[in-house]
């Protein structure tokens, strides 16, 4: 599924951190991805729908070198990848076996693919890094991926740190790891995810200049209405 130009340059400029107080307001609270770190600061906020990618415990017939050459292998997944989705992989937490490394995220960066989000680890560190492919993950093992997981398909519903991720649902990823907006309630977010940023912000200001929490944040009657006040003066 394509996500709408418009869609990606609102949720660009939204924090997952705002994402996810939208999201709890929907009484979705299991949205954040555990262990999905960004392998470097300041990369910049990445915006998708997810392409899935699904691992499970190695078995030793299956979890080999050989299986690389497979149709259902990581290199085929990555053939299939839409330009502009956000590959989400689940790697079941395991730590010591990195799912990728720099050759893969070479022809991610050549297809297009807009960053990789992993619960897993990755591998081959500096050549990683020296893609520029924007990435979240638990972290890097020198070990291949076969040495501790089995590649078992693509594009279905998988679990990515805890969180259920289904196929075109959105990823919004940044310095606070990587959430999830399921598509559904892509709509909902857009219309109220601008506004909740514009609002916190505003509340920054007013605490810089030395109010106090109590009736700014949350708003009581009277702090709403200065800050509709503010807005309609812009």
């Amino acid at each position: 599924m394509a996500l709408d130009p418009k869609a990606v340059e609102i949720l660009k400029g939204v924090s997952t951190a705002t994402l996810t107080t939208v999201l709890l307001k929907k009484g979705l609270r299991n949205v954040w991805m555990r262990g999905t770190k960004p392998i470097r600061t300041g990369q910049d906020r990445v915006v998708g729908p997810a392409f899935t990618l699904r691992f499970v415990p190695a078995r030793e017939d299956l979890a080999t070198p050989a299986s690389w050459a497979s149709p259902i292998s990581t290199r085929a997944a990555i053939e299939a990848m839409p330009e502009g989705c956000v590959v989400v992989a689940d790697a079941m937490g395991v730590t010591d076996a990195g799912i990728f490394g720099d050759i893969l995220c070479a022809r991610m960066v050549r297809r297009n693919v807009a960053g990789l989000v992993t619960d897993g680890v990755m591998r081959d560190a500096a050549g990683v890094l020296g893609t520029g492919l924007p990435l979240w993950c638990d972290g890097i093992a020198a070990p291949p991926s076969v040495a501790g997981l089995t590649f078992v398909a693509w594009e279905q519903p998988v679990a990515c740190g805890g969180v259920a991720v289904f196929p075109g649902d959105i990823v919004v990823a940044d310095d606070d790891g990587a959430v999830l907006i399921p598509a559904a309630f892509l709509d909902a977010v857009l219309a109220e995810a601008e506004e909740q940023e514009r609002m916190e912000a505003w509340i920054m200001t007013e605490v810089d200049r030395g109010v106090p929490l109590p009736g700014l944040y949350p708003m009581n009657d009277e702090t709403r209405a200065r800050y509709a006040a503010w807005k309609a003066g812009r």
